[in-house]
Order: structure tokens, then C-alpha cells, then sequence
């Protein structure tokens, strides 16, 4: 049982490589979409079955920038990152591009991620 538990935290340990933070950020980025819709869900029902106050609060805290900033890191890194995951699955070949494909990945995510920041930060100083 011991030799159990200690393979399990050993495959839980950070290995290294930009495949694992791509494996962990994909992750990531599907709890943070199973919250968001959950947490929009929640609030519509307390709003719309109740006219809850506190449906409105979570509204207001999912519509923060500081709520949409790192929720749209995920979303779109997980996008990009299936996108990736497809091609290796489809093009086995490819398997021994991986390491240049997540840096292809990361030089896609990267300005696209600014540009969606750049119209968080224009949204904040308008005061929409």
C-alpha cells in the first residue's frame, strides 16, 4: 500500500518541459470554464426564480476584470492547446515536434492573450 501511495505523489511531481505546464494550464482552463458556466447558471436561476440580490453579486463578481482577465487566459490557452492536441492526434507523425509545436502554441497564445488583455484594460480605464 506504502509503494502505492509513494508511485501516486511521484506522478504528481513536476517532471519539467513546457508539455507539463501545457498538460496543467489545459486542465486548469476546463475547471475554470466548468465554473464560470456553472456560477453563470447559478446566478440566472437565483435572479430570475428569486430576483436574489445575491444572483446580481455573482454576476457582478464573473463581469470583473479581475474575474475575466485570468478566465480568458484559460479559455483561450485551452482552445489553443486542443488545437495542438488534435493535430498530434491526427498527424502521429508530428509526435516528435512536440516541444516545437507547444512553442508554436505559446507564440500564437501569446499576442492573442494580449490583445484580449489590451481590450480588458481599455474597457477598465473607459469605465464600461
Amino acid at each position: 500500500m506504502a509503494a502505492k501511495i509513494r508511485t501516486w505523489w511521484q506522478g504528481l511531481r513536476y517532471r519539467g518541459g513546457g508539455t507539463m505546464i501545457a498538460w496543467l494550464f489545459h486542465r486548469i482552463g476546463g475547471l475554470a470554464m466548468v465554473v464560470f458556466v456553472g456560477m453563470h447558471i447559478f446566478a440566472s436561476f437565483l435572479t430570475q426564480q428569486f430576483g436574489s440580490d445575491f444572483g446580481t453579486a455573482i454576476n457582478i463578481v464573473y463581469q470583473s476584470p479581475y474575474f475575466q482577465a485570468p478566465l480568458y487566459f484559460f479559455i483561450i490557452f485551452h482552445a489553443i492547446n486542443g488545437l495542438r492536441i488534435i493535430l498530434l492526434d491526427t498527424f502521429p507523425k508530428l509526435l516528435e515536434y512536440q516541444r516545437e509545436m507547444t512553442w508554436l502554441q505559446w507564440m500564437v497564445f501569446i499576442p492573442v492573450y494580449g490583445l484580449v488583455v489590451f481590450f480588458i484594460i481599455a474597457s477598465i480605464v473607459s469605465g464600461e
